[in-house]
């Protein structure tokens, strides 16, 4: 067979299949469909679990064998995102109506994980049958094969309710995510109602029914002025506070306290554990005094974590402390993103309720549709056993005089006599003028004897009129859209009063959090810190009784004001600021302290420390830069004084890192300098009278004046300081007045660096023999 090599622009295939790949990953697995508000794996779990009959009047089952089944029948994508799926939908404070009834270990709202599948047993709710399963056998949705064509599975679940706001939703796609909050049940059905009742509706009138979100956690909504603005559009931003309740001390000894009795919705899972960690070091820091014990009394009954208060306590400062420097107060990043027709859409709330009422009257015209085929059918058979029953002794004569059930029924149809014993000619016209039709004929063939029975009988055209009757109330729901409307109505109504809960989230529009901090008095510290990254800060008078064995046993040593900050230039070009208030103030310089990689972001395992200082002693001043690859600049300290945590203090080449800051303690002139074609253009110069001596890993030392490395920005890369040769690279540099007496020992040779030649930036140096 000869080979078809097809010719192609790379980039257009790499484009083809990077959009094929994010359109499955789109479509296929992040996001919700609009109609079910479900995800593929949520779908197919809750199916797979229908299909095992896991009922809520039957047994849990073990959560592997449901796991299994939905892995190995719809969902080939492992078993661990299957499990988690099955977990987050048993548990209530993530879901807004859970839909698996877990029996054994599923979790907690701490974040503590659920158990392994072997041990966990789950079925379906009673909520999740009724009102997103039920129906799956009346021809309601598509059924589509699995991946491998040797199943059926349903496009899409006949789910009665807008799942998409009562559970709400969260996924990553590929370029683009969904964050839906979860609404109240009865909420939403109401404002199903409404919409069914008005399609002119607005969002502004639709939020007098849903006024916003209804989290299972509880808590304040504050921004309900905005919500309006966030339905309309299906985007922005919901903030949400716990619930602060203070009890004052109830007998002597006992202390007042605040209790958070419910949490925002982002604070689920680990969360609660920083909440806590996050009090913790307010307090370590200072910067509460308020605050005697926190402790987590938290239970089944639900969440209650405790601050015990000292006396006097200013509560509404404090609480406002909590709302800015903890996630007691938080933001809820909204982004309803849906897949609509097979394309991600993002929706307001009005179109939700849309689209999910336009799959309601389709479910339902097809439910409708199948019972109403399902009836007349029905019909057909029970007026063909009425009109036998009339005629039973002709029907027995017929089966008594053939030779085969296919004569009969021939003749039953067809009224085909041909070959058949009557008793009488006019048993043989009566016969001649039969045409039952095909499913009649087979009804009254099947029929049992007993059915002649005159109670029987009776009864048939009880079931007769009854099918009448049905079909009527059928043709009318599916020949009025009115009546439609009130089915649907009906059925949401029922399930309002079969499963609403009660609102738990209070929208309203509370004032912004402002915590007024207590002055702290400026004072002069000692800042410290040991070889092991220890720091802290002490008092003068401290300083000054222990000052030798502070220099014995710490690396860096200095005085700074507590209003000030101390800088970290680290190796790989970061600049790290910690302010000095938050490094513990320890009476006794003894104490250990705490590790400076607590205190901000540098981090010592993969940073060396190259220059450590407090920012005013660096301030209006110039730092000298240099790279083990020779690169040097000078920089205007100015560009530190900034508000991040962490910036970049300059820029560096591949594989390339800092080796040296030092002061470099220069002036900048502007001088005027004339160009060739005449113009005149200012420049900036160094004067200076330091030198530079720079010695290589190698051996080599170079000498030149300070004032040939110019001053850059922190962004700058810097210009080469000397020529280096094959795999050699700075090791140190110095800084030393012109004609100042300075010698070192290297390798056991004397250098004076006074005696040593002057050169120029960027030459080669000279090598020391030893």
């Amino acid at each position: 067979m000869a080979e078809n090599i097809i010719k192609t622009e790379y980039s257009e295939l790499m484009q083809k299949s990077y959009i094929d790949y994010s359109m499955s990953v789109i479509t296929a697995r992040a996001l919700p469909d609009v109609r079910d508000g479900l995800k593929p794996v949520q779908r197919r779990v809750l199916y797979a679990m229908d299909q095992l009959g896991l009922n809520y009047d039957k047994p849990h089952r073990k959560s592997a064998r449901i796991v299994g089944d939905a892995m190995g029948k719809y969902h080939p994508h492992g078993d661990s995102s299957i499990y988690e799926t099955l977990v987050v939908l048993s548990q209530d404070f993530k879901k807004g109506m859970a839909l698996v009834d877990g029996h054994g270990n599923f979790g907690s709202i701490e974040g503590d994980g659920a158990a392994a599948m072997r041990y966990t047993e789950a079925k379906l709710k009673k909520f999740t049958q009724d009102v997103y399963l039920s129906d799956l056998d009346k021809d309601v949705v598509d059924f589509v094969p699995n991946f491998d064509e040797t199943e059926k599975e349903p496009a899409v679940l006949p789910v009665r309710i807008p799942n998409l706001l009562v559970n709400g939703a969260d996924g990553i796609a590929v370029g683009m995510t969904t964050n839906i909050p979860t609404h109240n049940l009865s909420e939403v059905v109401d404002a199903v109602c409404a919409y069914m009742d008005n399609e002119d509706i607005t969002t502004t009138e639709l939020m007098q029914y849903i006024p916003g979100p209804d989290f299972p956690t509880g808590g304040l909504v504050i921004n309900k002025s905005e919500l309006a603005g966030i339905y309309e559009t299906g985007t922005g931003k919901i903030k949400l506070r716990g619930k602060v309740v203070y009890e004052p001390a109830a007998r002597k000894g006992e202390k007042d306290r605040l209790v958070i009795t419910e949490i925002p919705y982002t604070m689920i899972g680990a969360n609660i554990g920083k909440f806590i960690s996050d009090i913790v070091d307010l307090v370590e820091t200072k910067k509460t005094t308020d605050i005697v014990d926190v402790s987590n009394e938290s239970s089944k009954e639900g969440i209650r974590i405790v601050l015990e208060l000292k006396k006097n306590t200013d509560i509404e400062n404090l609480k406002n402390l909590l709302y800015k420097k903890t996630k007691l107060e938080d933001t809820f990043g909204v982004n309803m993103l849906a897949i609509v027709d097979g394309r991600p859409e993002t929706l307001g709330l009005r179109q939700i309720i849309k689209h999910h009422i336009d799959f309601q009257y389709e479910i339902n015209t097809r439910k409708y549709t199948t019972l109403l085929n399902k009836e007349l059918a029905n019909k057909e058979i029970k007026e063909g056993l009425i009109r036998a029953c009339d005629i039973i002794d002709l029907i027995i004569e017929i089966l008594r005089g053939s030779s085969n059930l296919k004569m009969a029924k021939d003749c039953l149809i067809n009224g085909n006599v041909d070959n058949i014993k009557f008793k009488s000619e006019a048993s043989k016209n009566q016969a001649a003028k039969l045409d039952f039709t095909e499913k009649q004929a087979s009804a009254i063939l099947e029929m049992r004897l007993y059915k002649l029975i005159g109670l029987e009988i009776l009864a048939l055209q009880k079931e007769y009129d009854e099918c009448l009757s049905k079909i009527a109330k059928y043709e009318k729901i599916l020949g009025s859209k009115k009546a439609m409307a009130k089915v649907i109505k009906d059925d949401l109504v029922r399930i309002k009063k079969e499963y609403g809960v009660e609102r738990k989230t209070v929208i309203t529009d509370a004032k912004v959090a402002v915590f007024v901090e207590k002055e702290v008095p400026a004072q002069e510290v000692v800042f410290i810190m040991d070889r092991f990254g220890y720091a802290k800060t002490i008092d003068t008078a401290s300083y000054e009784r222990n000052k030798e064995a502070i220099y014995n046993d710490f690396k860096y040593v200095f005085t700074c004001m507590n209003t000030d900050k101390i800088c970290i230039f680290t190796d790989n070009g970061q600049l790290h600021q910690i302010k000095v208030k938050d490094i513990p103030f320890l009476t006794k310089f003894r104490d250990k302290g705490t590790p400076i990689d607590n205190l901000g972001n540098y981090d010592s395992s993969g940073e060396l420390i190259i220059y450590l200082c407090a920012y005013e002693t660096i301030k209006n001043q110039k730092l000298l830069f240099v790279t083990s690859q020779g690169m040097m600049k000078i920089v205007d300290t100015v560009e530190f004084d900034v508000a991040k945590r962490t910036v970049a203090s300059t820029k560096l080449q591949d594989d390339d890192k800092i080796v040296s800051i030092e002061k470099a303690d220069v002036q900048v002139e502007t001088l005027s300098k004339f160009n060739l074609d005449g113009s005149r253009s200012e420049v900036e110069e160094i004067v200076s009278n330091k030198n530079v001596i720079v010695q290589t890993a190698n051996g080599v030392f170079l000498k030149f004046p300070l004032s040939e490395i110019p001053v850059k920005k922190k962004s700058a890369v810097g210009v080469r300081g000397i020529k280096l040769g094959k795999d050699d690279y700075i090791e140190d540099i110095f800084i030393m007045d012109d004609g100042m007496e300075f010698t070192m020992e290297y390798k056991g040779k004397k250098i004076d660096f006074a005696k040593m030649k002057m050169a120029h930036r960027d030459t080669k140096g000279i090598k020391v023999r030893v």
